[in-house]
């Protein structure tokens, strides 16, 4: 299944090495014999044989280094006395044969049929995954049909790729025609022509192998009659040729089954070190070794001859490929004979360019589909380059393709890629290329995280970033990668190089903006506690601060107020002065939600004196949440006060979410107030905000306000209290019990007894007691119970 290589040249350097041996030492004793006597020309005789044998001995010695740099490269001895580049002689059939194969005969059989119906066929695969050997072997099945000659042409011979010019010279000597004049379009097309007319009207079968280019076979195409036929084999490139009529027949590596039959059977072919050795076919190892070096049959092959030559167990030679592979990139291990040879057999792999090669090392490196820019970060490296790269890999089967412009490791040859990885990179290299990798990533990600809350007119006047058209896209897109990074292996995380630990925390950072951005809970949750595993948590007490701030105000979100609590403490306590200030926040909204208004509002101040001046949506946030706690405790000109100057900065910032939230809040404000056309005012611009604002908590928290002030300031406006209470109760539904569901579900009860239905009011109340109870809010509960209360009083009771 493997093409022929090039011919050895150590035969040859040994023969001029001997020549010139013999030369030197007749040619001078020679001529020392006619100059002087018979006794010195018996001793310059004897001199220089000596002279002569030395040379022949350096010739020997020349031949054996030849030699072994040969075997060290993996390439076959050629027989001696054979030239391997000797034409055939006109009209010599030149098919070879070949021995027995395993699986896959139906890829034979097709070939054969195609042959049948079309003239020209090309067997089409990456490299050393078996086209050569595909192509001989339906050539020799199908031997019968031919019987004017079947002819093979290795276009690869000596590794070295032939022009088209060679091709047909070639093409000329084994079927008696002219070779072509020069290199000119006009001679090539010329010795084709004869070529055509010598193959027109015989049943002659050609198989050009291992074709790379198709212009080494462009002048030969389309054949011109029916009776000879065409069978190329070569790599993706071929597939270029079904405009001309060549049918494409794709060659991909075996299933696992046929790879341990190729495995069991090169290692049956070889002499065993241990001849009572476990069937490779029945052990379940091999199957994961087999998977391991990406199913390619010359790899496969050649590690189940070296296993049994050797006496390797199966078990170990799994666990060094592995080891190999699962290994972080910034940790060293030794490198063991498996691996080593797994990467030497690699032919398609040896075949690419430097640059492609090192490329794809450094791809093996992105656990997910990256985009072209990425990837120019990865390997530093212009992005037009980049491309040209690109189209290399994809034309040799290395990559594939994924949506939106992306690229990735095909998965079948990932551990091959990193077991290249660890073999063709030292362990500097390799982190310089995760930390390029994770500084880029982390640089888009907190451009578009910052986009998310900000209008792009801010950013560009305040900060400058470039922004793209859909940061929630960009996001969508890239996420698998960004978690993958972020979320590195088990025990990966503890050992980070330092330079790349930088830039992870602050991807991590970013990331959890977005997470927290989409309520995408459960992930945010796995980043935070993955930052806490890390030594950095240890030694930098604001990394752990930050953590554990995260976690608070997701367990606010998960409606965890005492869980919470215990986190932003933590944080509060690990974090600077000015690094406090965001946790002290949290907190004192936490202890809000608890009831404890005044260590809410004791924390809340401590947040807005902490925090720096040029803060403004920090300190926009801290007012909204000073308002809250003073609206709770009834303070309601003090409350007016910081909403007011909430709201103004968001609305300076483009921040619509704060300020609808803001606007939220002054609803109930103005109608303790009595100021119920300045509520009415607030909260329809409350509810115009939130039409562009993806929030439903919040909005379904505007439309509550909104509801139930209407109820109080206009009670001939139930219907439209009643609407808007239904609609908040339907953004909320389908999630945990919360004291907004519960108090949405009482005055909606409450509206439903001002439209006259008592009865779907009593319902209404009843699941509101139940909701607050679960929500542990008494007062609401308290409050649905009174209700019920009184419709369920006699007639001759007051209510």
């Amino acid at each position: 299944m493997t093409p022929p290589a090039g011919r050895s040249r150590g035969p040859g350097r040994l023969s001029v090495l001997l020549a010139l041996g013999g030369v030197l030492g007749g040619g001078v004793s020679a001529l020392l014999g006619n100059v002087a006597g018979n006794l010195l020309s018996e001793l310059s005789v004897q001199v220089l044989g000596s002279a002569s044998v030395g040379v022949v001995v350096l010739g020997l010695l020349a031949s054996f280094v030849v030699e072994w740099r040969r075997r060290r490269r993996g390439q076959p001895a050629e027989p001696d006395g054979t030239d391997a580049e000797a034409p055939a002689a006109a009209g010599t059939p030149t098919l070879p044969y070949q021995g027995t194969f395993t699986g896959r005969r139906d890829d034979v059989d097709a070939i054969v049929d195609a042959l049948e119906r079309k003239q020209a066929v090309a067997v089409v695969g990456r490299r050393a995954v078996g086209t050569s050997w595909y192509a001989i072997e339906a050539a020799n099945r199908c031997r019968a049909d031919f019987p004017d000659g079947q002819y093979h042409l290795d276009l690869r011979r000596g590794g070295r790729r032939q022009p088209p010019r060679q091709v047909l010279a070639a093409l000329a000597r084994i079927l008696g025609t002219r070779p072509p004049a020069s290199n000119r379009p006009d001679d090539l097309a010329e010795a084709a022509d004869e070529l055509r007319g010598q193959l027109d009207g015989r049943r002659i079968l050609l198989v050009l192998d291992n074709v790379d280019d198709v212009a080494q076979v462009r002048p030969l195409l389309p054949p011109t009659t029916n009776s000879y036929r065409l069978l190329l084999a070569g790599t993706g490139a071929l597939a270029a040729l079904d405009a001309v009529g060549v049918v494409a027949h794709w060659i991909g590596e075996p299933d696992t089954d046929d790879a341990v039959e190729l495995f069991a059977a090169a290692g049956a072919a070889a002499p065993a070190a241990r001849p009572h050795r476990p069937d490779p076919r029945t052990d379940p190892a091999v199957r994961s070794i087999v998977e391991l070096c990406g199913r390619q049959p010359r790899t496969v092959a050649e590690l189940g001859r070296r296993t049994a030559q050797h006496g390797w167990r199966h078990a170990d030679v799994l666990d060094a490929l592995r080891r190999a592979v699962g290994t972080p990139p910034h940790q060293e291990i030794d490198a063991s004979p498996a691996t080593l040879l797994v990467t030497a057999r690699d032919t398609a792999y040896h075949a690419l360019s430097a640059e492609a090669r090192r490329l794809w090392r450094l791809m093996s490196l992105t656990p997910a589909p990256v985009d072209r820019p990425t990837i120019a970060a990865l390997a530093d490296r212009r992005p037009d380059r980049v491309a040209a790269l690109l189209d290399e890999l994809a034309a040799g089967a290395f990559v594939v393709g994924a949506p939106g412009d992306r690229y990735e490791v095909r998965p079948l040859l990932g551990p091959y890629a990193r077991l290249h990885l660890r073999d063709g990179e030292p362990v500097r290299r390799r982190v310089a290329a995760q930390a390029r990798l994770t500084r880029h990533l982390a640089r888009r990600a907190e451009r578009h995280v910052a986009s998310l809350a900000v209008t792009a007119s801010v950013l560009d006047r305040d900060r400058r970033l470039p922004l793209d058209d859909d940061p929630y896209g960009w996001f969508d897109l890239h996420q698998e990668l960004l978690l993958a990074v972020v979320k590195v292996p088990a025990g990966a995380a503890e050992s980070l190089p330092r330079r790349v630990r930088r830039w992870w925390f602050r991807l991590a950072v970013a990331l959890c903006g977005w997470l927290a951005h989409v309520e995408r809970l459960d992930e945010w949750d796995e980043v935070c506690r993955t930052v806490l595993a890390t030594p950095t948590a240890d030694d930098r007490p604001e990394i752990a601060g930050w953590a554990h701030n995260e976690l608070g105000v997701l367990r606010r979100r998960r409606h965890d107020p005492q869980g919470a609590a215990t986190a932003l403490t933590l944080a509060v306590a690990e974090r600077g002065r000015r690094g406090t200030a965001q946790a002290r926040m949290n907190l004192g909204l936490v202890l809000l939600d608890l009831g404890q208004l005044d260590d809410a509002v004791e924390h809340l101040e401590l947040s807005r004196r902490h925090r720096s001046g040029a803060d403004r949506a920090g300190h926009a946030l801290t007012q909204l949440g000073l308002g809250a706690a003073q609206l709770a405790r009834g303070e309601f000109e003090i409350a007016h006060h910081h909403l007011v100057r909430a709201a103004n900065t968001f609305r300076s910032l483009g921040d619509a979410r704060g300020y609808a939230a803001a606007l939220t809040n002054l609803v109930l404000v103005h109608a303790e107030l009595g100021e119920h056309l300045d509520a009415a005012q607030s909260w329809r611009a409350a509810l115009r905000e939130y039409e562009s604002v993806a929030d439903p908590t919040n909005r379904a928290t505007a439309l509550l306000n909104a509801g139930a002030t209407l109820l109080g300031a206009a009670p001939g406006q139930a219907r439209q209290a009643y609407e808007m209470l239904a609609e908040s109760r339907r953004l909320r539904e389908g999630g945990p019990a919360t004291p907004g569901l519960g108090r949405t579900l009482l005055y909606l009860g409450d509206a439903a007894a001002a439209l006259g239905d008592p009865d779907e009011a009593r319902r209404h109340w009843v699941d509101a007691a139940a909701m607050c109870e679960a929500a542990r809010d008494a007062e609401g509960q308290a409050e649905a119970d009174a209700r019920l209360t009184g419709v369920d009083a006699p007639a001759d009771e007051p209510a």
